[in-house]
């Protein structure tokens, strides 16, 4: 049988293909730019697969299944963080930077082909039953994790509040795979706690940055004021294991206690991609001192805050060095309920420094002991100061010496 029809048909394909793209390249670029469209031979390839796959693969598969995967090993393979979301979870990701979600309160990210946990935010099943940040997932109700289904962990762990749902992962220094058995819940997470410690030592847990995250910590400020006996005599700012989240909230609280100065800024190739963020007149702390506790499980919008208020001469860092996610990821809706998160910018501390891969090196740098810590009733990622004794925790005892021992300047607008 002559081979002619099926060749011509691919060619057919590969010039309709490259007819869509160019058209849809022309449709998200902007009306003033340049446009460019996809070169012949690789629209020619991509069609040319996706026939092969129609034709001979060993079972049938829809023609809108090929597209959605073609799509998302596309945005996958640029980075760890840019991801395709079909329906379900760009709602997962439109739900979560609300707080509010049913599932097991983990974040995680992709790294070396493993999903890694960032943390286990607090008062979430997965926190209380002791996943921590460095645990890295292999399972989820028995399906292997890998690169290629990395998008259906979250799914995974979402669902029905009240039904189960079984994770395996290695833990470093662990000869042997744990199993956890979790039960889901309706995840409606206080992303701010506070705490008033002896001495009048204010203290504020931020787990992530959602829309709420802001207001949650001016009230705050204000509740550790009316505790305290006299005035305030500084402020710890935990961000420990803090995944990040929302990135106008970390703005808006460096905001908050800056009275001047650069925030933060980004560079990119978009139009919007490029930005810097500047810290208006006016302190809600008027001046008191702060520190800030930072870890390996620090990332993103956590490191955004932390450079601003260290680089501005506003805190003291305290802790060891944070995770090193220095990307910002935008969420670009599609049609039919489809959105990409990419990477459309790389963001940089007030001194210019990148973040990205190296995370920020605190002023006191302090390793926690996790045998004492655990003993003591604390995981990594929590720390309740009104539930352990202060001594147990060195990082929080480093912060509060830091604090009483005038080691910090006072807040200050730029000269």
């Amino acid at each position: 049988m002559s081979r002619k029809p099926k060749n011509l048909l691919l060619l057919a394909a590969g010039a309709v293909f490259g007819l869509v793209l160019s058209l849809a390249t022309g449709v998200l670029a902007q009306k003033d730019a340049p446009q460019e469209t996809l070169p012949y031979a690789e629209a020619r390839l991509l069609a040319e697969v996706l026939e092969r796959v129609r034709e001979e693969y060993v079972e049938p598969v829809d023609d809108s299944v090929l597209i959605e995967s073609a799509v998302r090993g596309m945005v996958m393979d640029l980075d760890q963080h840019s991801q395709y979301l079909n329906c379900n979870e760009y709602e997962e990701v439109r739900i979560s930077t609300t707080g509010n979600y049913s599932g097991v309160g983990l974040e995680v990210h992709m790294q070396d082909g493993q999903v890694h946990v960032v943390s286990a935010i607090d008062g979430t099943p997965a926190q209380r039953a002791g996943l921590r940040f460095g645990d890295i997932i292999l399972s989820i109700n028995g399906v292997d994790l890998t690169d290629t289904n990395y998008a259906e962990a979250a799914n995974l762990m979402r669902g029905k509040a009240g039904t189960p749902v079984e994770l395996t992962v290695s833990r470093p220094n662990e000869a042997e795979p744990i199993d956890f058995r979790l039960v889901r819940n309706n995840v409606q997470v206080q992303s701010v706690r506070h705490q008033l410690l002896d001495g009048d030592i204010g203290y504020i847990r931020i787990s992530h940055f959602s829309e709420t995250t802001w207001k949650d910590t001016r009230k705050a400020v204000r509740r550790l004021r009316r505790e305290a006996r006299e005035d305030l005599q500084g402020v710890i700012l935990d961000l420990r294991n803090n995944p990040g989240g929302v990135l106008d909230a970390a703005v808006d609280i460096s905001d908050g206690f800056l009275d001047g100065g650069l925030i933060v800024s980004a560079s990119g190739r978009g139009p919007d991609a490029s930005f810097s963020h500047m810290a208006r007149e006016g302190d809600i702390l008027d001046g008191v001192r702060m520190a800030v506790l930072v870890n390996g499980g620090s990332a993103s919008s956590s490191e955004i805050l932390a450079g601003a208020l260290g680089d501005n001469d506003r805190a003291v860092i305290v802790g060891t060095q944070t995770f090193g996610k220095g990307s910002v990821q935008t969420v670009m809706p599609l049609s039919s309920c489809r959105a990409i998160k990419l990477t459309t910018s790389l963001y940089f501390t007030p001194d210019g420094t990148s973040i990205q891969g190296t995370g920020i090196t605190p002023d006191l740098e302090i390793e926690r002991n996790e045998a004492l810590d655990a003993l003591a009733g604390i995981t990594a990622h929590q720390t309740d100061p009104g539930a352990v004794l202060l001594q147990s925790d060195s990082q929080l005892r480093a912060a509060v010496d830091a604090l009483t021992d005038g080691r910090i300047v006072q807040s200050k607008a730029p000269q």
